[in-house]
């Protein structure tokens, strides 16, 4: 935007490029096509590999813009190819939610206005590609959503609006994903309006408060329960969907999910013991505390109530989970 005059008013309905792939960024591009923007075109990824069969198969998006009949992209690499495709278009502003990689510089100057993103911590806190996973398991009693000016760096840009969110007890992450994918549209909207009616003014973050949230590994997952409860209460919640919190039995993998504080101060205990069987799951005991766990996942099968997995398991009161 350093081409910009100060007598250059931010535009009232800008022309728009619309980036983004996963569902997180569907309820967006929903808002934006039913307020009437104008959305030059929709990229996202090429479509991918799933299931079994691998078949290709395309990006949540790209299904949206589809059925509202939007000008696809969808570039293998952000080269100068695709920069050449943008810089006919001529738009006002990028708006990126979600879209899986780093936009370059030379892009975003394609844009009269750069790019807006909309990521999902209250920034400078948790940059990165998996802010929702960290900011639960680390417990964390509050988070939120951003709107900012992009730049060059791995959300670093100025901040222009931000939205906090209380974390509920036992939230997951799959929960939190679904209730800030719900709340951007509306924080992308109040910012589009405050900058066209000029009542924003863009902050520079500080970076002394960074804290950063890098991609999630599915070896992330293994259960150490010497750990004490709170620490575990936060690691199953925050990989729950993916990839998943996982011990053993019997030499066999076991994912655990939906998890509750029973106990944080009980000291004496056998890390991995299940204690017990409650209304809401699977008391087991940890280093220091313990948890409730309410689903569980054995290899190659669905997740299932802990009442519903016993039934056809032989994991039972006062066995040790973990190797």
């Amino acid at each position: 935007m350093d081409n910009l005059s100060s007598s250059d008013l931010f535009p009232s309905m800008p022309k728009i490029i619309f980036m983004g792939t996963p569902q997180f960024a569907v309820p967006t591009l929903r808002t934006l096509i039913h307020e009437g923007y104008d959305i030059l075109s929709v990229v996202t990824q090429p479509d991918r590999p799933k299931g079994r069969g691998q078949k290709l198969t395309p990006s949540p998006v790209k299904i949206l813009a589809e059925e509202n009949s939007l000008t696809m992209l969808q570039p293998k690499r952000l080269d100068d190819s695709f920069l050449n495709l943008l810089l006919v278009l001529k738009p006002d502003l990028l708006i990126v939610v979600a879209f899986g990689q780093i936009i370059p510089g030379t892009l975003l100057s394609s844009a009269k206005w750069g790019g807006i993103n909309i990521h999902a911590s209250l920034l400078p806190r948790y940059r990165g590609s998996a802010p929702i996973q960290w900011a639960i398991i680390n417990n964390e009693k509050k988070t939120g959503l951003t709107t900012m000016f992009m730049d060059e760096g791995l959300d670093t840009g100025p901040i222009l609006m931000q939205q906090e969110v209380d974390i509920l007890e036992g939230e997951t992450s799959g929960n939190l994903h679904d209730r800030l994918s719900s709340l951007a549209p509306g924080l992308l909207i109040k910012t589009l309006e405050g900058l066209a009616n000029g009542l924003i003014t863009e902050r520079k973050q500080d970076n002394s408060l960074a804290t950063h949230a890098p991609k999630l590994t599915k070896e992330q997952g293994l259960i150490n329960w010497s750990w004490p409860a709170e620490r575990l209460y936060g690691l199953i919640r925050g990989l729950d969907p993916w990839p998943g919190a996982f011990t053993y039995y019997n030499e066999k993998m076991l994912k655990l999910f939906g998890c509750f504080l029973a106990d944080e101060k009980e000291t004496v205990s056998v890390p991995g013991k299940i204690k017990s069987l409650t209304e809401r799951g699977l008391e087991i005991e940890t280093g220091q505390g313990s948890i409730i766990v309410e689903e569980i996942q054995a290899s190659g099968k669905k997740r299932l109530p802990v009442k519903e997995f016993l039934k056809g398991s032989r994991l039972s009161l006062g066995n040790v989970l973990g190797k």
